[in-house]
C-alpha cells in the first residue's frame, strides 16, 4: 500500500514548476585561440566559459544573488565517512576478493546518526574503481550478514569470501585509502596581469601588483611569513625562504587555502619565463587571474596560459566606479559542471559575498577536475596499487587467525566472542580504540581534517529549513496534496483539511479510504483513488464544491456518498497517473493490473471558464472524462509516470518500471520502447521524475540507490531515439530512497531518517539532514513531511556499564545508540508537520491560483471569484456576485460605512462580517489588511502585499533573519548547524 503510494503520489507526481531546468547556467564550451602582438595563432583549447549572461557587453548593473545558492558541494564533514564515524570507535574491517580477482575491503560500524537516537549501519566498499558508501537501517531483531552488505553494494560473487581483520593498525592503512578522495586543503594560483598584457612570459614578469590588486589579496585571505610557518604550506619552502618570503593564507570552512601569487614568488631579471613562479602557479589545478584595464581591454583567454595542468582559470576584473568585482570562470571542457552557477550579470558590490562566491567556486572547481579523466585514472592506479599492497601484506596473517572466528564473522557483522576468548577480545577492542582516537588526534593536529566548527554561519539560512506547519497530529498519513496554502490529508481518521495555525476540518469520513490524490485548482477538480483490491476505483470531484460543503458546514461525506463520482472502467485499479506540465488537455493514465487506461478531460483549460460556468452545480464532474483507449503491458507497472512530446499530437509518452526494467509506451500507437535495464538481482523501484531540460523531455530513473538521468528524445518515424547520449549521467545515494523529490537546482532523496540533498546537474552532495522518524507527506508544490520530536525524557546511557558484546545486534553500551523516541519511557512523543516551501528551494516565488479553503469567509469570497476558474459553487447571480465582491473589498479596507441592503440573501447575511465585532477580522487601513484578533494572523489583503512579504520571507540578510526568527521562534523548527563529527538539528 505504502510502496504505491510513495511511487506515485509523492516521487514521481511534481509541479511543473519545478521539472524546468537547464544547465546553460554553467555556461557554453567554445573554442578559444589565443595570438601574440603580431596575429600569429599561439595555441588553441576548449573551454566552457560561465559568464552570467549570453554577451560580453551587458549593463553591469550587480544582479540578483542570493546566498542560499552557494554551497561547497560534497562537504568533506559528509564525505569523510572512516574519518567521522570510524575512528576512534569498535567497528569491523574485512578483507576478500571479487570473482575476478580483485583484492576489496569493507568497513561496517553501528553509529548513533548525529546523536539523535537513529542507529545505523555505515559501510565503506574500496575497490580499485573507487570508494562506494551506504547507511543501512539497523534492527534489534534482523541480523545483518556481511554478504548482504556486499550484495547491496552490487557485489556479490566472491573468488575468496571476507574475513574480518583484527590488527588495530589497519586503521591508519584505511584512514590512508580515504584520503585518496582528495585533500581538504587547497593551493589555488593568482596570476597579476596588466592592460594589455596578452602572455604568460608578460603576466609572469610583473614584480608588484596594483593597489587594486592588493585590495584583493587582503579580501582573499591574510598575509603570513613562510618561515617557520607551522599550518599547510601549499608545497612553499617554510624554511629557507626559496619561494618568497610572504605568502596569503586564509581559513574558508574548515579548509586551509594556501594562494600562490605571482608578485610574491621569487623574481628573476635573467629569466624571461620566470619559471619558478611558473613551477608553482602552473602546477595548481585552479588559478585567479586578476587582470587590470577596462571591460573594452582586450580579454584573458586560458590558451595564454602554458600549462596541461591548470584546468580552471577565474578571471577577475575589479570596477573602481562603482566598487566592484566582475568574475568570469574558464573551465576545461572534460571538467564536470560545478556550482554554484554566477549570477546574471556576473557583478558583486558586496566585497565579503564575492569572497565566499569565489572561495566556494574554487573548492568546488579542483573538486571536479579530479572528476576528469586525466586525474581519475591517476587515483585509480594508485588505489589499486595500496589495496593490492595492503592485501598482501595481511593475508599472511590471516591464515594465522582462528578459521572459526573468520567463518562467523562472514555470517554475522561484529560476532559475540567465546567466553573463553571474552577478556582478550575486550582488550583487544580498547587498544583498537585507543588507537584509533590518537590516529583521529593527530590527522586533526597536522590539518588533514576539516575544522570541528568549519565557520559555520548561524544566521544563515538554508533553502531546504522547514517551517512547522501543524504540531501534534495524532493521525496515520496515507496520502496528500496541497490546496493553496492548505494541506488536504488522508488518515486513518478520515479526509482532513489542515491549515498553518488553525484546526482541522473533516472533509469526508474514514469510510472513503484514499491511497492517491491530486488536487488540480486550476482545473477546479480533486482526483482520488479509494479502496484496494477488485474494491478500488478512481474518484473525481469538483473542489467548489468541496469547499461549498466546507463553508456551509453540511454533513460530512462518506463513501456512500460518491457513487456519482466514479469513472468508467477503473474498477481494480492500483495506480494512476496524470501529466505535470498541463498543456490543452488533462490526461490520466489507470493501471488495472497490466493494463493501462488512458482518459482525457473533454474541456481544455483555455475553455474551462466558459464551459464550467454553463454546467450547473449539480452535473458530476465525471461527464467531463472521456475514454480513449486501452494498452497492454507485460507486467503490472510499479512505477508511472507520463512526459510530455514536443507536439503534444502522437508523441506523448508513458514511463513504466516493471519487473528489472524501465519501458517507454507511446500513447498513441501502444508500442513499448526498452529505455533501462536495471543489472541487479533484487530491484526496488522508487520513481520516474519527468523533467524538461531547456524544453526537451527527459528521466531521472530512480531504483535502489541509483539515479539515473536520461535523455528522451522526441519520436522519429514512429520510435523514440533512447540511445545513450552525453548528457546522461547517474549518482547514487548513500541510503536506499522510498521517495524523491526534484526541486531545481536541487533533488532531494528522502528515507526513513533523512533527507539527503544533491544538486541535479551532477549529483554532488549538498547537505545530510537527519530527521527522526521521517515521513513525506505531499510534494506536489510545497514539500510537507512528518517527524517525529521528543518533548520530555532524558537518558542515562552514559552511566550503564561496559558490556563485552561487540554485534551491532548486541552492541556494547559505550557504542549502543540510545533507543528511538518512541521507547524511551516517560517520553511524549510528538508527530509534527512540517513544509518546506517550493519558491525557497527553486528560488523564485510561486503564484497560487487558490487562497486556502480554511480562511474566514470574508476572505474566501473575494478571492475565490477572482481566482476559481468556475463559479457555480455560489448560487448567485453574475450581478449578485460583481456587488457582493465590491462590498466586500469595502468592508476590508474599512470604508463601508452604509449598511448591508436588504435584498442580500439571508445566508450572505449570516456569513457577512459586521464591523466591531471583536471575533471577526477588524480593518487596518495603514496596513491594508485584516488583523485577525483570535490568531494574531495577518492576512494581506493585495496581492503587492503578500509579494512584499513572501519576499521578506525569503530574504538572506542575516539582520532581517535575526529579527524574523526573535519575532517567531517557530517558523523554522529545524536550524541545521554543520559540524565535522556531528549535525546538531535543533528542535524547537
Amino acid at each position: 500500500l505504502m510502496k504505491h503510494f510513495y511511487s506515485s503520489s509523492v516521487s514521481e507526481d511534481l509541479g511543473c514548476r519545478r521539472g524546468e531546468f537547464s544547465r546553460k547556467h554553467y555556461g557554453s564550451v567554445e573554442l578559444l585561440i589565443s595570438s601574440d602582438a603580431d596575429g600569429a595563432i599561439q595555441r588553441a583549447g576548449r573551454f566552457r566559459v560561465e559568464n552570467g549572461s549570453s554577451g560580453e557587453n551587458t549593463d553591469c548593473t550587480p544582479g540578483t544573488w542570493h546566498r542560499t545558492d552557494v554551497h561547497l558541494e560534497n562537504p568533506e564533514y559528509h564525505t569523510r565517512w572512516y574519518f567521522k564515524y570510524f575512528l576512534g570507535k569498535v567497528h569491523q574491517n574485512y578483507i576478500g576478493t571479487d570473482a575476478e580477482k580483485n583484492p576489496f575491503f569493507l568497513s561496517v560500524v553501528l553509529s548513533d546518526q548525529n546523536n539523535l537516537r537513529v542507529p545505523q549501519y555505515h559501510s565503506i566498499l574500496w575497490r580499485k574503481t573507487g570508494t562506494q558508501k551506504i547507511c543501512l537501517p539497523y534492527s534489534p531483531t534482523k541480523t545483518l550478514s556481511v554478504k548482504s552488505i556486499l550484495s547491496a553494494m552490487s557485489l556479490d560473487k566472491f573468488e575468496k569470501s571476507p574475513r574480518e581483520i583484527f590488527h588495530p593498525e589497519i586503521q591508519k592503512d584505511l584512514l590512508v585509502l580515504e584520503e585518496q578522495e582528495g585533500s581538504v586543503n587547497f593551493k589555488f594560483g593568482v596570476l597579476y596581469a596588466k592592460d594589455g598584457q596578452l602572455t604568460d612570459d608578460e603576466m609572469f614578469s610583473n614584480e608588484v601588483g596594483s593597489e587594486s590588486f592588493q585590495r584583493f589579496l587582503h579580501l582573499l585571505g591574510d598575509t603570513v611569513t613562510l618561515k617557520g610557518w607551522a599550518g599547510y604550506r601549499g608545497g612553499l619552502d617554510t624554511k629557507n625562504d626559496t619561494t618568497g618570503t610572504c605568502s596569503i593564507y586564509t581559513v574558508f570552512q574548515g579548509h586551509e587555502i594556501m594562494f600562490h601569487v605571482s608578485t610574491m614568488l621569487p623574481y628573476s631579471r635573467e629569466n624571461k619565463q620566470q619559471v619558478e613562479r611558473k613551477r608553482h602557479i602552473g602546477n595548481d589545478i585552479v588559478t585567479i587571474v586578476f587582470q587590470e584595464g577596462e571591460e573594452s581591454s582586450p580579454a584573458f583567454k586560458p590558451s595564454m596560459i602554458r600549462s596541461h595542468f591548470t584546468h580552471i582559470f577565474a578571471l577577475v576584473r575589479y570596477n573602481k566606479h562603482n566598487d566592484s568585482y566582475r568574475l568570469k570562470i574558464f573551465s576545461e571542457e572534460s571538467v564536470p559542471l560545478f556550482g554554484p552557477p554566477l549570477p546574471s550579470p556576473p557583478v558583486f558590490t558586496n566585497h565579503q559575498e564575492f569572497r565566499d562566491f569565489v572561495l566556494v567556486k574554487l573548492i568546488n572547481g579542483e573538486k571536479a577536475t579530479l572528476e576528469t579523466p586525466t586525474f581519475s585514472q591517476k587515483r585509480q592506479r594508485t588505489l589499486d596499487m595500496l589495496i593490492r599492497s595492503l592485501y598482501q601484506d595481511l593475508m599472511p596473517d590471516l591464515h594465522k587467525v582462528n578459521n572459526m572466528l573468520n567463518r562467523r564473522s562472514f555470517s554475522d557483522v561484529l560476532p559475540e566472542s567465546p567466553k573463553s576468548t571474552r577478556k582478550k577480545e575486550e582488550a583487544r577492542q580498547a587498544e583498537f580504540v585507543r588507537l584509533g582516537q590518537a590516529l583521529k588526534l593527530k590527522t586533526t593536529v597536522k590539518g588533514d581534517a576539516t575544522a570541528n566548527l568549519a565557520t559555520t554561519s548561524f544566521c544563515k539560512k538554508e533553502p531546504w529549513e522547514s517551517q512547522s506547519f501543524c504540531s501534534n497530529f495524532p493521525h496515520e498519513v496515507v496520502c496528500a496534496d496541497s490546496w493553496g496554502q492548505s494541506l488536504l490529508v488522508s488518515t486513518d481518521a478520515g479526509i482532513l483539511l489542515i491549515d498553518d495555525g488553525q484546526p482541522s476540518v473533516q472533509v469526508f469520513d474514514k469510510t472513503l479510504q484514499i491511497k492517491q490524490m491530486h488536487v488540480l485548482e486550476a482545473l477546479d477538480l480533486l482526483i482520488a483513488r479509494t479502496d484496494k483490491g477488485k474494491d478500488s476505483r478512481l474518484l473525481v470531484f469538483r473542489l467548489s464544491a468541496v469547499q461549498k460543503d466546507i463553508e456551509t458546514k453540511q454533513v460530512i461525506r462518506s463513501k456512500y456518498d460518491c457513487r456519482e463520482n466514479k469513472l468508467e472502467r477503473t474498477k481494480g485499479c492500483h495506480l494512476y497517473a496524470i501529466n505535470t506540465h498541463h498543456g490543452s488537455e488533462l490526461r490520466i493514465v489507470v493501471a488495472i493490473r497490466n493494463k493501462l487506461l488512458l482518459v482525457t478531460k473533454k474541456y481544455s483549460l483555455c475553455n474551462s471558464l466558459t464551459s464550467s460556468s454553463v454546467l450547473s452545480s449539480s452535473e458530476s464532474p465525471v461527464e467531463e472524462f472521456q475514454y480513449i483507449r486501452e494498452i497492454c503491458l507485460s507486467d503490472p507497472p510499479v512505477v508511472m509516470t507520463l512526459v510530455d512530446g514536443p507536439t503534444g499530437d502522437s508523441d506523448n509518452m508513458i514511463c513504466v518500471a516493471y519487473r528489472h526494467q524501465f519501458d517507454l509506451v507511446n500513447e498513441s500507437t501502444g508500442e513499448s520502447y526498452r529505455l533501462h535495464h536495471v543489472e541487479t538481482n533484487k530491484v526496488n523501484f522508487v520513481a520516474a521524475i519527468d523533467v524538461y531540460e531547456d524544453g526537451e523531455a527527459g528521466l531521472l530513473l530512480c531504483y535502489n540507490y541509483v539515479c539515473q538521468y536520461r535523455k528522451v528524445y522526441p519520436f522519429n518515424g514512429g520510435c523514440p531515439l533512447i540511445q545513450p547520449s552525453a548528457y546522461d549521467f547517474q549518482f547514487s545515494w548513500n541510503q536506499v530512497p522510498y521517495a524523491v523529490v526534484c526541486a531545481f537546482p536541487y533533488i532531494l532523496a528522502f528515507t526513513t531518517d533523512s533527507i539527503e540533498i544533491r544538486l541535479v546537474v551532477n549529483g554532488n552532495l549538498v547537505h545530510t539532514a537527519v530527521v527522526p522518524e521521517l515521513q513525506l507527506v505531499a510534494s506536489r508544490s510545497d514539500i510537507y513531511f512528518k517527524a517525529t520530536a521528543a518533548v520530555s525524557g532524558s537518558s542515562d546511557s552514559n552511566s550503564k556499564e561496559m558490556s563485552s558484546r561487540s554485534s551491532p545486534q548486541t552492541p556494547t553500551a559505550s557504542e549502543m545508540p540510545e533507543c528511538p523516541l518512541s521507547s524511551l519511557e516517560g517520553e511524549v512523543v510528538c508527530k509534527n508537520l512540517y513544509k518546506i516551501p517550493l519558491s525557497n528551494l527553486v528560488g523564485r516565488s510561486i503564484e497560487r491560483p487558490l487562497k486556502s479553503p480554511l480562511t474566514p469567509k470574508v476572505i474566501t469570497t473575494t478571492t475565490s471569484i477572482a481566482s476559481l476558474p468556475v463559479t457555480h459553487s455560489l448560487s448567485l447571480s453574475r450581478m449578485e456576485i460583481k456587488e457582493i465582491a465590491s462590498r466586500t473589498r469595502k468592508e476590508l479596507l474599512g470604508l463601508l460605512d452604509e449598511p448591508i441592503p436588504k435584498t442580500e440573501s439571508a445566508q450572505m447575511q449570516k456569513k457577512a462580517p459586521r464591523r466591531g465585532d471583536p471575533s471577526l477580522p477588524q480593518a487596518d487601513p495603514k496596513e491594508g489588511a485584516v488583523r485577525s484578533t483570535s490568531s494574531d494572523r495577518i492576512i494581506s489583503s493585495s496581492f503587492e502585499s503578500y509579494s512584499e512579504g513572501h519576499h521578506l520571507s525569503t530574504s538572506s540578510d542575516p539582520n532581517t533573519l535575526a529579527n524574523r526568527e526573535e519575532s517567531s521562534p517557530s517558523s523554522y523548527p529545524f536550524r541545521l548547524i554543520s559540524l565535522y563529527d556531528e549535525d546538531i538539528i535543533d528542535l524547537k
